[in-house]
């Protein structure tokens, strides 16, 4: 018998796993959901299928909606600050350039903790719509609402989204420069360049998941955050190297002590162009699958 199931899913997969990584803020949680949506999708009669793509989409999104019923109240357990799993990612402008910059915008750390605000029907219907380019009868089946309740949810996303913000995307140089300034300070202690860059109200947050020491809750402040990388955090981090890779979408850093990798650095800039986050994964459990992961569209 011709397996025809495979193909068409391989096909669908990238997608899934970048719809069901935005949805629930780890990777691998996000590779549980899409082999379980492959499970379902093999069970199916394919000629019963009009649209295999939005057949899979659908149900993928409603495995992530019941994990995140639990993902939540697991969340308000977690110790110190959480921060979505880091992921690297690679540039693409194959295709549609215009679309590939929104789909790396929606991968951010800042992104992704926006759409934590959101209760889980709206984050799903929001992705849905705005970022995977759903039509809204799709959207409403997926949700099981009617499509003039659909539109009421992606709406009120909508405003709570445009309410916190998206960050800013700074070109290849000013990232660059951001990350330069950054190593500076670390390196050598000079916080001079960093400092210069820094918004006023700049925060540093860093996830430990309470396995490895790390600051309890961020640092907010320029003076308070130039102090702590230039003094604690290079006394920690001197004898360790980085890399410069994509995290999220943005210019990053994997720290790294030998082999081992130990956290990653992102940022997000404000309107001006100034460091408003700066986003420190340590957790172990989130760094693991880091060497393997090559991205998503």
């Amino acid at each position: 018998m011709t397996d025809h199931h495979t193909p068409l899913f391989t096909e669908s997969r990238p997608a899934l796993l970048g719809l069901a990584y935005r949805l629930l803020g780890s990777y691998s949680e996000a590779e549980d959901a899409v082999h379980e949506t492959y499970l379902r999708w093999r069970t199916q009669d394919l000629k019963a299928i009009d649209l295999p793509a939005a057949w899979l989409k659908r149900v993928c999104t409603r495995y992530c909606l019941d994990q995140l019923k639990s993902a939540r109240l697991a969340r308000t357990q977690y110790v110190g600050t959480w921060l979505p799993e880091p992921l690297l990612t690679q540039g693409d402008d194959d295709g549609n350039p215009q679309q590939a910059v929104e789909l790396s915008r929606s991968l951010t750390t800042a992104f992704l903790l926006t759409l934590e605000r959101l209760a889980p029907r709206e984050r799903a219907a929001f992705l849905l719509y705005s970022v995977f380019d759903q039509p809204y009868p799709e959207v409403a089946e997926t949700l099981g609402v009617s499509e003039a309740h659909c539109r009421k949810i992606v709406s009120r996303a909508k405003q709570q989204v445009s309410l916190q913000g998206r960050g800013e995307q700074p070109d290849k140089q000013q990232q660059q420069k951001l990350l330069d300034a950054f190593e500076e300070a670390l390196s050598s202690g000079q916080v001079s360049s960093l400092s210069a860059l820094l918004a006023e109200d700049v925060r540093l947050s860093a996830d430990g998941g309470g396995v490895v020491p790390t600051i309890p809750r961020p640092i907010q402040g320029a003076e308070r955050v130039l102090r702590f990388i230039g003094e604690r955090l290079r006394r920690y981090w001197q004898s360790f190297t980085w890399q410069r890779l994509e995290v999220n979408g943005f210019e990053g850093m994997v720290v790294l002590d030998g082999s081992n990798v130990v956290a990653t650095v992102s940022v997000e800039v404000d309107a001006q162009g100034h460091l408003a986050e700066i986003y420190i994964v340590r957790n172990p459990q989130k760094l693991a699958r880091i060497a393997a992961i090559n991205g998503v569209t």
